[in-house]
């Protein structure tokens, strides 16, 4: 791994432990095993690099949930087997937990990439669903746009959830919660049942 890639990669496991604020020059450098003078070769400043790893952290979330998105199945199929996959739970969301941090979000540069990826997913599961609708797949009731909203805002709700308890088991009940109502929606759709252990990157 060059120069650059290690300290895009040590800057997003920073952000996604402590934040932009916890995220220091120094600890980065510590992290990467990159001195000083490299980084600043490289990168002008924090700023700059902490932009870097979150596009690069959106980058990857949106490629591994167009992954899924994009395979072969029934809508509610295929939107439960997004949600089902397999996330590091506890440590939260790595773009999601960045909505948390006010030095991201009062700039608009770094907040970019994060309003960007929540955007696409939204759009994405709601041509899931729009496409699951025109082959008659739900209830004609069912508004593409909002559910998809709904999907998103009860995934990272969750997650929110399961770091307050320090248990899994919160965030897999609001999953099932979530796909009980769609499968109301469906006679197609698979059974909510528990999720399995989740051990990736969200």
């Amino acid at each position: 791994m060059d120069t650059v890639e290690r300290l895009i990669a040590s800057t997003r496991e920073l952000l996604w432990e402590r934040g932009y604020t916890g995220t220091s020059p120094r600890a980065v450098q510590q992290r990467s095993g990159v001195g000083q003078g490299s980084m600043y070769h490289h990168f002008a400043g924090k700023r700059e690099l902490a932009l870097a790893a979150i596009t690069r952290t959106a980058e990857e979330m949106r490629a591994a949930a167009e992954e899924r998105l994009s395979l072969p199945g029934t809508a509610a199929e295929t939107v439960t087997r997004y949600l089902r996959r397999e996330r590091e739970v506890l440590r939260g969301c790595p773009v999601g937990r960045l909505t948390q941090d006010p030095d991201v979000m009062s700039d608009p540069v770094l907040r970019a990439p994060v309003e960007e990826t929540f955007r696409w997913l939204s759009e994405r599961l709601a041509r899931v669903l729009q496409e699951g609708l025109r082959r008659g797949e739900f209830d004609a009731a069912l508004d593409p746009r909002a559910t998809a909203d709904a999907l998103v805002a009860v995934l990272q709700g969750g997650y929110v959830l399961a770091r307050a308890a320090d248990s899994t088991a919160p965030f897999d009940r609001a999953l099932d919660g979530v796909l009980g109502l769609l499968a109301a929606r469906t006679a197609t759709a698979p059974p909510a049942g528990p999720a399995a252990a989740r051990t990736s990157t969200a």
